[in-house]
């Protein structure tokens, strides 16, 4: 379990669990240009190889307008029921083929209704095609449980109604809530009712801050909002001075809120400088609750075994280190306590120590 490196195959065969990934982020290039075909919706390119590529170096270009932009082409075949059936049982098939057992996926109700779906129908259809896909991916042996965050957009009028919509599909596969969009400027306390109204009817929610934004943000999602996890959460560094922690930062640690750390999409968005040198192994240390996960996978051409191979390679982790933040994911997960203490026990532990 100290091994220094692990190659690729056994870093594959790991169980993982995934609190951070967005469904519109993560679609397959060869959907995107089929779906875009069908619906005659026009993309940089339709080589699978290229538009792949594309959404890389538009993710690595440091132009916020390229990068919104990615975002505009796999929402563009997300605006009818066949697309979402489709986009959702490809994700859970993808995760199943990467190894990940546990998957928590988000994403914003309110743009996929373009093509005049409901919030409801969206919702209602994600669910359905999560379902087709965890099917599938027990019958071929390699069965993983999802469910869903539904995201408010901090910057529009809708972050109540998708709060609503968490409340109202709470118990059909629907485990919690989540802000998204642009972080600086837009404050989750903005949104004070709508968390309010979610710890009212038991629903958890995590809160996208401390990336764009810095301390400000991750404190009024914690201390204001009450928020379980914390997004990205980076910056919560800036509250560590030679390893002495503020008051803030031993609050997050000292009650376990979760960091849903994202190391390559923290890269392209500029709140690290590199893998060996992202926050996640020194909070890690520090015995934060520190979970590994891989945000938009397409934009960011990555998977988890990349992920976890980016961090054996260049941070020097173990596979101690990686069961250990797998089981924090689980551990901060949306699901019972009863649940969360069978996967480790029984698929988490089991796995990797058949793995290894």
């Amino acid at each position: 379990m100290t091994a220094p490196r692990i190659d690729t195959e056994t870093l594959r065969r790991l169980p993982k669990a995934v609190l951070h990934d967005h469904l519109d982020g993560g679609l397959r290039p060869a959907t995107v240009i089929e779906l875009a075909a069908a619906v005659g919706h026009t993309l940089p390119t339709t080589d699978p190889d290229e538009l792949a590529a594309w959404y890389v170096e538009a993710a690595n270009s440091g132009d916020l307008v390229r990068y919104i932009a990615t975002f505009e082409h796999t929402l563009a075949v997300m605006q009818n029921r066949g697309g979402l059936l489709r986009v959702a049982e490809e994700y859970v098939l993808d995760l199943a083929a990467d190894g990940v057992v546990y998957a928590e996926v988000r994403y914003a109700p309110e743009l996929n209704t373009r093509g005049g779906l409901t919030l409801s129908e969206v919702v209602e259809t994600v669910q359905e095609g999560l379902a087709a896909g965890m099917a599938k991916a027990a019958a071929a042996g390699t069965p993983v449980r999802v469910g869903t965050l539904l995201c408010g957009m901090r910057m529009f009028d809708r972050v109540g109604e998708a709060a609503e919509l968490a409340v109202t599909y709470r118990d059909a596969g629907v485990l919690g809530f989540d802000i998204a969009g642009a972080e600086d400027g837009f404050p989750p306390a903005d949104h004070l009712a709508a968390f309010e109204r979610l710890r009212a009817e038991s629903v958890p929610f995590t809160i996208h801050a401390g990336e764009a934004y810095g301390l400000p943000s991750i404190h009024q999602a914690v201390q204001v909002c009450g928020a379980q996890r914390i997004g990205h959460g980076v910056r919560i560094t800036e509250d560590i001075v030679d390893g002495k922690l503020g008051r803030l930062a031993g609050w997050v640690r000292d009650r376990r809120i979760a960091l849903e750390m994202c190391p390559t999409s923290n890269l392209q968005t500029g709140c690290a400088t590199s893998i060996a040198e992202h926050p996640i192994t020194a909070l890690k240390d520090l015995g934060f609750r520190v979970t590994l996960n891989t945000d938009n996978r397409l934009v960011s051409g990555t998977t988890m075994t990349r992920e976890m191979a980016l961090l054996v390679e260049e941070a020097g982790w173990t596979a101690q280190d990686l069961r250990t933040v797998t089981v924090n994911a689980v551990k901060s997960a949306f699901i019972p306590f009863d649940e969360r203490k069978a996967l480790i026990e029984d698929v988490i532990l089991p796995g990797y120590a058949e793995a290894l």
